[in-house]
């Protein structure tokens, strides 16, 4: 059986991959990956997912350079959730310019933005 099989994909053929940094284990983002986009990122270690909104495979860092070396990729026990253990180039995984995706904290009944912008991302992103 091919490890790809072990994978329970949605009706749309997408399975939601969590993206953590290899090291300090803080939670980076979270994306959605083909079967086509995790046999790619197995095969050259550098982080491959899909764009639902683009309808096409996304190299992460393939606009930005700001790419994902991939460490280790577990599935969890329910076969429905990737998760990549990643090395953050630039240490900037939102296109926010933030280090994480997840930057907003709830604080009673308002989310209050706790992790600083990086860099512009106007800098990263120059068409």
């Amino acid at each position: 059986m091919d490890w790809l099989d072990e994978i329970a994909f949605d009706e749309r053929g997408l399975v939601p991959v969590i993206a953590q940094d290899a090291t300090t284990q803080r939670v980076l983002m979270v994306a959605w990956a083909s079967r086509q986009a995790l046999a790619e990122t197995a095969a050259t270690g550098q982080a491959v997912y899909y764009s639902r909104s683009r309808g096409k495979l996304w190299r992460k860092g393939e606009e930005s350079g700001l790419r994902q070396a991939v460490r280790e990729i577990r599935l969890d026990c329910d076969g429905d959730v990737v998760l990549y253990a990643v090395e953050q180039a630039g240490g900037i995984a939102c296109h926010t310019g933030r280090a994480s995706c997840f930057f907003r904290r709830l604080d009673g009944k308002a989310w209050t933005i706790v992790d600083p912008v990086l860099k512009d991302p106007e800098l990263i992103y120059r068409k």
